[in-house]
């Protein structure tokens, strides 16, 4: 499984309510923590050497948040090929803005906003693509045509069929973590938006995952 999709998966069965077992991750011995450095120092470290044109600084960047970038991209566009261009397009625009990035937590501020916007900008752009409202379930490809049949499966071709903005905001919600404030400033939407977005994808994904169940019961029989 990419980088990412174990993440939302695993988020998002957590939020339509389907059981599973997650370990809990033991945290590193406190003294081991102090005597390295953080990833943000590291981060701003290499940023400041980077706005000098050191290139070497800003691969240190690229390395350090390509494979988030271009899992967001992924999930947001469902195409490889597509993430990766939209990849390469976001690092582009990011070297010709590194004046303007002040913090390391302005940068993951900067690179949310960015692939989601573009994204976003590309899935409206698409002739082909038909943006599902919310409540069009039943226009869902049965999840039980797919070779890989799971959870994390279903779920992920779940979030595919969402319109773009809900789309956006789920996976900043349960694949970047982000609370909904923060993802209110990414997208540049209301607050209240972001949380209408969130309860109404909630909703229809537990109806969808519930009617699945439902058909794949009825088949096994």
């Amino acid at each position: 499984m990419r980088y990412g999709e174990q993440a939302v998966s695993t988020r998002c069965e957590d939020a339509v309510e389907v059981d599973r077992a997650t370990p809990s991750p033991q945290s590193a011995h406190p003294e081991s923590r102090a005597a390295l450095p953080t990833a943000d120092a590291i981060q701003a470290a290499a940023l400041e050497r980077a706005r000098g044109g050191d290139l070497k600084a800003f691969r240190v960047l690229l390395l350090a948040h390509q494979s988030r970038v271009y899992s967001l991209a992924a999930r947001m566009l469902a195409s490889r090929e597509d993430a990766q261009e939209l990849t390469q397009d976001v690092f582009l625009a990011l070297h010709r803005s590194l004046e303007s990035i002040e913090s390391a937590a302005h940068l993951r501020h900067w690179l949310h906003r960015t692939v989601c916007h573009r994204a976003i900008d590309r899935l409206r752009r698409r002739p082909s693509l038909q943006l599902l409202p919310l409540e069009a379930a039943d226009t869902v490809e049965d999840a039980t045509t797919h070779a890989d049949p799971t959870i994390a499966r279903v779920l992920r071709g779940l979030i595919e069929q969402l319109p773009a903005t809900p789309r956006a905001v789920m996976l900043l919600r349960y694949q970047e973590d982000l609370d909904p404030s923060e993802i209110a400033q990414v997208l540049g939407v209301p607050l209240n938006s972001v949380k209408s977005h969130l309860r109404r994808s909630l909703s229809w994904m537990r109806r969808r995952c519930s009617q699945l169940q439902c058909i794949a019961g009825g088949r096994s029989r």
